[in-house]
């Protein structure tokens, strides 16, 4: 980040730490970070506040970050039923209608989604109309996301984006077999790669 304040550079890095806990004595407990994590983030956000305030023109500089954690997948798992009769392989239809986990956040997806699909997580995420929107850094190509609502204005208004790819969450059309047959014409018509999942 310094060196970036510097010269005006827009270098990028990568910060791994493992959640360790820290011991239940040290000083670091005491000021309340629990693990060497939280350790790590505060630091980041100090040496980011100290570079800002050190600059002398106004100029800005990005200090920001993004925190990942590993986690489970948003995503329901099929589990194939131990029985091989009509009910089980029913029931196990019945659970996996909604492909996602209800407790899982739109955010969460997003990134899950964007792994899948091969995309950096440093690409530029923004928020609008309820899409997300993701600018790959490699080809400069736009990605919509829809993961909160679908409709035919929806629609409309990301095609005319002009995006690479467009993901939408299949529960998302609820049975509306109309709209989601001519959103794949649509995109189709478009040039635009479509997934649902």
């Amino acid at each position: 980040m310094q060196l970036n304040a510097e010269d005006g550079g827009s270098r990028r890095f990568i910060c791994v730490q493992l959640p360790e806990e820290t011991d239940e004595k040290s000083e670091a407990r005491k000021a309340g970070f629990n693990t060497i994590a939280e350790i790590a983030k505060e630091r980041i956000r100090r040496a980011g506040k100290q570079i800002s305030d050190g600059l002398q023109d106004g100029s800005e500089i990005d200090t920001g970050f993004k925190v990942f954690k590993l986690a489970e997948s948003g995503f329901k798992q099929w589990r194939q039923p131990e029985q091989s009769d009509t009910e089980a392989l029913q029931r196990e239809l019945s659970l996996n209608i909604d492909s996602v986990l209800s407790e899982t956040s739109s955010e969460n997806l997003l990134y899950e989604l964007m792994l899948r699909m091969g995309l950096k997580l440093t690409g530029k995420v923004s928020f609008s109309d309820d899409v997300y929107f993701v600018e790959d850094e490699d080809t400069d190509g736009l990605y919509a996301f829809l993961l909160e609502r679908v409709d035919q204005g929806l629609i409309d208004a990301v095609l005319e984006k002009h995006p690479v790819k467009v993901a939408a969450l299949d529960r998302l059309f609820d049975s509306d077999d109309a709209l989601k047959s001519n959103t794949v014409l649509q995109m189709k018509d478009a040039g635009v790669m479509f997934e649902c999942v």
